[in-house]
């Protein structure tokens, strides 16, 4: 995801800086930017010349001190609340008085996330779909301090970006987990006693729903570890059991079958 927010930044013409905590993960950031960058490029969306001020405008760093010249921070760690709230504390000491502190976290509280800096209203949801170049929602999610200007300020850079901003009230799971989660667990449970086979699942959803991917293929998209996380933040902030997770999917985490990233989930990739 960080890497898909970087690039759309540096494509729209914005000095941006891909920031991660060892070299290799920046160095396999940035491979990731230009091989989507060549495809654009391939398909004529991009020319040549605009791949290369793209690439140039696309500064990769493991030293967090250049926040102390940026307007907007966008941060895209896993998603994890200690790991965040940390990497917020920070990020907080080391950007400009007012610049804005966004998370791409699909679940997390935005509200906790601002409780971590002293720039709460400053603190907002920027939460890009998957694949970010190809997506154009941005759910923008508004934490209990943040402010009026601030959600003006990301709506802009939003639509700036060529996307479209949609805002959310700080809630578990927001608006689009909220309702997604739900369904690719339900699909797992259908799954785990039989209802059908993964390959039947995901058709019927497709075919019958109009879906674009079927629930089980998305998840291995998204991540099942990520899809487990959120149900679990949906389960503990709505103290409501229908969120538990899935055995199934517990049990894929737990074997390290993460889905598409670690070449098996539900279905195994070459």
């Amino acid at each position: 995801m960080g890497n898909g927010i970087a690039q759309v930044f540096a494509t729209c013409g914005v000095t941006t800086h891909l920031v991660d905590i060892k070299q290799e993960f920046v160095d396999r950031g940035i491979a990731n930017v230009h091989k989507s960058l060549a495809k654009f490029q391939e398909k004529g969306t991009l020319t040549a010349d605009q791949v290369f001020a793209t690439k140039s405008r696309l500064l990769a760093t493991t030293d967090m001190s250049v926040l102390a010249n940026v307007d907007l921070c966008v941060e895209a760690v896993t998603e994890n609340l200690a790991v965040k709230g940390k990497v917020f504390q920070d990020a907080d000491a080391l950007l400009p008085p007012n610049a804005i502190l966004a998370s791409n976290t699909s679940s997390i509280s935005i509200t906790v996330l601002g409780a971590k800096t002293k720039r709460a209203d400053r603190v907002i949801g920027m939460h890009f779909m998957n694949p970010v170049p190809l997506m154009k929602l941005i759910e923008v999610i508004r934490g209990n301090d943040t402010s009026d200007q601030t959600c003006e300020v990301v709506n802009g850079w939003s639509k700036a970006l060529g996307k479209t901003p949609v805002l959310a009230n700080d809630y578990p799971g927001f608006v689009a987990n909220r309702i997604l989660m739900p369904m690719i667990n339900e699909a797992a449970f259908a799954l785990m006693e039989g209802v059908a086979s993964r390959e039947a699942i995901d058709e019927i959803m497709k075919l019958g729903m109009n879906h674009p991917m079927g629930p089980l293929a998305l998840a291995d998209f998204i991540g099942l570890d990520v899809c487990v996380a959120i149900l679990d933040v949906l389960k503990d902030g709505l103290g409501d059991d229908k969120y538990r997770a899935c055995p199934l999917l517990r049990r894929l985490v737990a074997a390290g079958h993460l889905g598409k990233k670690t070449k098996k989930g539900f279905y195994t990739y070459s």
